[in-house]
């Protein structure tokens, strides 16, 4: 009852295997976690996946909330200047947390989405150098 109306619902999901150990959920006994995105996860596997990453393995969506360490790659960017060679390069990228696309300047530290500030973002397609600046 905790969870109702702060999760998204997925039709049957206790009833599939757990994505990082590949055992049921539905008849273990390993308390299950609930990802943001919906997916659930056993906790033990949850907890072991946080110390190699902080995505949902399934669709990739943010499984905590990672708004602090957003702020501190904003600060790492902004204090990170690109070669001049790069810093008019724009690429489109799509974002893993609010799935929107979006073309955003190019950095090597992250390409920050234009819709939800994750840096949770995946290249959609070839960089871009604005041709009125170079």
């Amino acid at each position: 009852m905790n969870l109702q109306g702060k999760h998204k619902c997925i039709e049957n999901v206790s009833r599939q295997n757990c994505p990082i150990c590949l055992e049921d959920i539905h008849t273990s006994r390993v308390v299950a976690h609930v990802l943001p995105c919906g997916h659930l996860l056993h906790r033990t596997c949850y907890e072991e996946m946080l110390k190699e990453g902080y995505r949902c393995p399934l669709c990739m969506h943010s499984a905590l909330d990672m708004t602090r360490y957003w702020r501190q790659l904003d600060d790492e960017v902004a204090q990170t200047p690109m070669p001049s060679e790069y810093q008019n390069m724009t690429v489109d990228i799509l974002c893993n947390d609010c799935n929107g696309r979006s073309t955003v300047q190019f950095h090597i530290l992250g390409m920050k989405c234009n819709i939800c500030d994750s840096y949770n973002t995946a290249q959609a397609g070839g960089c871009r150098i604005s041709l009125d600046q170079q």
